[in-house]
């Protein structure tokens, strides 16, 4: 670790002397990537769900692989920006492929063999160490490979949303600055995302007991909106400062995972069904079932990626920084 921590200061003061160098004032660097910050938000949380939904309740089901691609091209833009006063490096561009492709065959090679969600877990590590940006470029691009062998479909482009949006707020939340302190645990740090979480479902439960409305359960919408609520708390609380290590990697996929990608996909299903002749139509009553059906697969999702990336999380994320420190990439 004391190694890493090394390797970390070189790399700082080589970015340090490589923006004198540019002309490049750390006041310009911080305004583009808050531009960039910006404009990626724009195209995740509006641009590409209006892409999605339209595509699949005005063309129907069978747009899904014209909605994919303009996914892809949509995620392109802002992981390009990141080189926008710099030609990119071949190695940049092949270190995106390659996580790409590791994420999809991991995936894939747990899909038949044992039931543990490592690509979720995959794409998370990914945009922790390489950024929001390269982070949803990796989600959304592994899970179009995916599903040329596990079957393309209307719920494709839902499926690389989802991915994508994990790699994104897994690069918001997390502080790579510290990667030296990687076996380092400091409850101070994860105690107000842990806090956010506890009272956003103890404000489910108690809304479930005064207005429970045609819920026969608490375990439905209430989860996945309350938590949604607390989530985004929890992210602004701790922006770019949650610690990377084993607990706090393990928490916050379980979280996001369950809400996000859960969440997103119970809507998906009840939309992909309506497109479809003789499917369910939109209706809240449909939502709702679905909801409460999907807890069970949600857990189990949120729970087997959350373990794969407690035990490998933490030398994954490591060695990442190793070879962008090395080869000076993404700096």
């Amino acid at each position: 670790m004391r190694e890493t921590g090394n390797l970390a200061e070189e790399g700082r003061r080589e970015d340090n002397s490589r923006g004198a160098r540019r002309g490049v004032s750390m006041t310009q660097v911080e305004a583009a990537h808050r531009k960039r910050t910006a404009i990626s938000s724009l195209i995740i949380f509006i641009l590409i769900p209006l892409t999605v939904i339209g595509g699949s309740t005005l063309i129907g089901h069978h747009s899904y692989m014209l909605d994919s691609m303009v996914i892809l091209i949509y995620t392109m833009v802002p992981f390009f920006m990141v080189f926008e006063r710099r030609k990119p490096k071949a190695r940049e561009i092949v270190l995106i492929a390659m996580m790409s492709a590791i994420t999809a065959v991991v995936h894939m090679m747990f899909h038949f063999t044992l039931p543990v969600q490592a690509g979720t877990a995959l794409v998370i590590i990914s945009g922790i160490a390489l950024g929001p940006e390269a982070g949803f470029l990796i989600g959304a691009l592994g899970r179009f490979v995916c599903n040329f062998y596990l079957t393309q479909g209307a719920w494709t482009p839902w499926q690389m949303f989802c991915w994508g949006i994990l790699g994104f707020l897994a690069g918001l939340a997390f502080n790579k600055a510290n990667i030296e302190q990687l076996k380092e645990r400091r409850f101070n740090f994860v105690a107000a995302p842990i806090v956010a979480m506890i009272f956003a479902f103890i404000a489910a439960y108690t809304s479930y007991l005064i207005i429970p409305g045609k819920d026969d359960t608490f375990f439905g919408w209430r989860l996945y909106a309350f938590g949604a609520a607390g989530l985004i708390l929890a992210i602004v609380a701790q922006h770019k400062r949650l610690p990377i290590d084993g607990v706090t990697l393990a928490i916050f996929t379980f979280f996001v995972t369950f809400i996000v990608y859960g969440g997103i996909m119970n809507v998906a299903a009840m939309i992909t069904s309506a497109a479809m002749k003789g499917g369910q139509p939109v209706h809240s009553d449909t939502l709702r079932t679905l909801y409460i059906a999907g807890v069970p697969y949600d857990l189990a999702h949120a729970g087997s990626a959350a373990l794969f990336i407690f035990l490998f999380g933490e030398p994954l994320i490591g060695k990442l920084e190793r070879i962008k420190i090395k080869y000076g990439i993404y700096r």
